[in-house]
């Protein structure tokens, strides 16, 4: 019998219902419509609330890839509700949402956990996590067949973050996609989040995610899934990737009008 891990925000980040969800894609989809395509995309980074504050953002990141095709997807998300040592990839044999099961990728999965005693199989981080299952639905919409590779953060310290990065540099090829999912500032006023958010922004923009990760252990921006994009934006320059675009930024203000404590969104495309 497979072992599936079941939608746990399904009617709460996104709609439970099939059809209501694809209306919903194919919405934010189309007022994405006019972000750039990328062919030579390394992966993407994009918010995990809920699609009534964050989709536009996470859709506008997503469209960078919407033309391209990948057979494996890896998916690094941080760990919100459970704090462990280490990596964990899903150690069952699919994810599922109400468009579907995603079948893992097992082999890419050994690769990654058997070159590094810091990453593993396990439950740990999955049970409940939100910020890894609200971006399943967008690759769905937009792909048809992949397998994937879904990563929880249990520990966003740089040992982790350079292990996950030389791990993914070793294993991905250029039919792989990675996705690092994060939001950004929490509860500040829209002027703090902003004056926050721009240094998140600045820094990936300028691929300085060794500065990044340094302003987020002192705590001078704020990124909750700050180690999946350090990750990334390793790997990708190990791999030879040196680019990237801010392709949106929002906040919740901007959904609720609610602007005196708000939670910052930024999507965008790392490539080559």
């Amino acid at each position: 019998m497979q072992q599936v891990r079941e939608p746990a925000v399904a009617g709460m980040f996104y709609p439970a219902n099939e059809q209501k969800l694809r209306t919903q894609l194919e919405l934010l989809f189309d007022v994405s419509s006019g972000a750039e395509r990328v062919k030579n995309a390394f992966g993407v980074i994009v918010p995990h609330a809920g699609y009534i504050y964050s989709g536009k953002t996470a859709a506008y990141g997503f469209s960078t890839v919407k033309d391209n095709s990948y057979d494996t997807i890896v998916v690094i998300s941080p760990s919100h509700r459970e704090y462990f040592s280490g990596i964990s990839i899903y150690n069952g044999d699919a994810y599922k949402t109400p468009l579907g099961l995603i079948p893992v990728n097992k082999d890419m999965r050994s690769k990654l956990c058997s070159s590094s005693e810091m990453i593993f199989e396990g439950m740990e981080g999955h049970g409940n996590e939100h910020a890894l299952e609200v971006e399943l639905p967008f690759l769905q919409y937009m792909y048809k067949d992949f397998s994937l590779v879904p990563i929880v953060i249990g520990d966003q310290r740089k040992i982790f973050v350079d292990e996950l990065a030389e791990s993914l540099s070793e294993t991905v090829d250029e039919k792989t996609l990675i996705v690092a999912s994060s939001d950004l500032s929490h509860f500040y006023t829209k002027e703090q989040a902003d004056e926050l958010d721009s240094k998140v922004a600045k820094r990936i923009e300028n691929f300085e995610y060794e500065q990044l990760q340094d302003d987020l252990e002192n705590e001078t921006c704020f990124a909750c899934g700050g180690g999946g994009i350090v990750s990334l934006m390793t790997a990708a320059r190990q791999k030879g990737f040196n680019k990237t675009k801010i392709v949106h930024r929002s906040d919740s203000g901007d959904t609720s009008g609610d602007n005196r404590e708000v939670v910052g969104y930024l999507s965008a495309v790392v490539y080559g």
